[in-house]
């Protein structure tokens, strides 16, 4: 990244001071007013022992794909770590590869000036995403920049496709937790492998995923279903941004995370079983169905959902009971698609196929251990001189560690209050994901500064 986006918090740029509260995912004064009562506080120690997980397994992504899958998902299920999961995206989503495979790619598509009716377009959403975020709040701003060059760079990567306005949240909800080059890897990963075809011209995959949730609803909710049919309600009414923009512009900030975290270790499973959850507690009773007697006050109903449904625990909960799987969702893909050729013709965009999760784009794509390899952008020093080399002794001359040891009053060089000893030789390497990537993302610095300690911690008890 420049140097114009290592600035200060936009907050801070645009006038808003101290004075503002600002919950710790970034947003300034009551924008996300679901997500403090939503989120589930994690005890720090169970954070801790989280994170040293999450670090064992990222230093050895391919075994863990490879033999140990289902506890991966377990994890992303429980919830990756906050000071973690800029990096664990970009590893599950397949970002980190592609960007290793394509390096100076990105440079070199931001370097170009791109097309001007484009970025017209690009430059009027800006100021649209997430701007009660400090990261967005300021326009022009070191945040709206970034978002500027992740998605005018994609539509330099994919002249074909374009720009479509429903990629600049996801763009910027990955802008949160990493830097412009990897959300930009990222964006492509989604975009390609996850939700192939959703921005492009005439909308196709996500009205035939439409249909597919549809079908699904029959499955799972009857009783919503038989609703849906009688009012006539196609489903791109209500599950276009629900699905296109991943839920990050309906759900209350902790579960948004929640979400995410499935959806990029299983993949698109995960965005239909939101989608049923919310539909069945919204419209699942006759009780409930009494208040909508029509179109409109269905519609009115999905564009409000109660709270409740949207707490992080309950939809985690709920989402993991929801009995539908990629292999139901590919049969249903069938059946929906070969209606639509019979009702409709050919599909006029050609999309790759669609690949369900983290596991499955590994395997389509596999990564070198070169690939893999952590790079590291700060190195810490420890404060502690260097070791002196120790002196020659006569023959038979005695040391004074030695001697200090027969009098058993050896100890440990001492360090201040609450500080763990470090071998003064030692070098802590941090890589750019303990700090989000992103110095704007004050609230992922302090998680990377506690995982750092913990982990000198862990050594200093290791070697006492």
């Amino acid at each position: 990244m420049d140097d114009e986006s290592s600035l200060g918090s936009d907050s801070e740029i645009n006038g808003f001071t101290n004075d503002r509260h600002t919950d710790k995912y970034g947003f300034i004064g009551g924008a996300q007013q679901y997500s403090e009562e939503s989120a589930q506080d994690v005890p720090p120690e169970v954070l801790r022992q989280r994170e040293v997980k999450w670090l064992d397994m990222l230093s050895n992504w391919d075994k863990w794909m490879v033999k140990r899958h289902k506890k991966v998902r377990l994890r992303c299920q429980k919830g990756i770590p906050p000071s973690l999961r800029g990096r664990a995206w970009l590893y599950l989503s397949g970002g980190k590869v592609k960007r290793e495979q394509n390096r100076g790619k990105f440079e070199e598509l931001d370097s170009q000036a791109g097309d001007p009716k484009e970025l017209d377009v690009i430059e009027k959403d800006l100021h649209r995403q997430f701007p009660f975020h400090e990261m967005f709040v300021s326009r022009g701003g070191h945040g709206q920049q970034d978002l500027f060059r992740v998605l005018k760079a994609y539509t330099l990567y994919r002249p074909e496709e374009g720009y479509c306005q429903a990629q600049a949240p996801i763009a910027a909800v990955l802008l949160m937790h990493m830097p412009a080059e990897d959300a930009f890897w990222g964006l492509v990963q989604i975009c390609e492998k996850y939700l192939p075809g959703y921005y492009s011209a005439g909308l196709e995959a996500i009205q035939l995923d439409g249909e597919i949730l549809y079908a699904l609803t029959r499955r799972v909710s009857p009783l919503v279903y038989r609703h849906l049919e009688k009012h006539k309600m196609e489903p791109i009414l209500y599950m276009t941004e629900w699905f296109m923009c991943a839920f990050s512009r309906t759900l209350p900030w902790a579960s948004v995370l929640r979400v995410w975290d499935m959806f990029l270790c299983d993949g698109v499973k995960i965005i239909f079983r939101v989608g049923l959850v919310l539909l069945k507690c919204m419209l699942g009773t006759r009780e409930k169905l009494k208040a909508c007697q029509g179109q409109y006050e269905t519609m009115e109903l999905l564009r409000a959902i109660e709270p409740r449904y949207m707490q992080e625990g309950f939809l985690v909960r709920e989402v993991l009971e929801v009995p539908v799987s990629e292999r139901d969702v590919e049969r249903e893909h069938h059946v929906q698609l070969k209606r639509w050729r019979k009702n409709r013709g050919e599909l006029h965009c050609k999309s790759p196929p669609r690949m369900h999760g983290a596991r499955a784009i590994m395997a389509s794509e596999p990564p070198s251990r070169q690939d893999l390899r952590q790079n590291p952008t700060i190195i810490v020093e420890s404060p502690l001189p260097p070791p002196q080399p120790t002196p020659q002794l006569k023959k038979g001359e005695k040391s004074k560690e030695e001697k200090s040891k027969k009098k058993g009053s050896m100890k440990k060089p001492c360090s201040a209050p609450g500080q763990a000893y470090v071998p003064p030789d030692l070098l802590w390497e941090i890589p750019e994901w303990l700090y989000g990537g992103c110095s704007s993302c004050h609230w992922d610095d302090l998680n990377g500064i506690l995982l750092a300690s913990s982990l000198l911690v862990s050594f200093s008890k290791a070697i006492s």
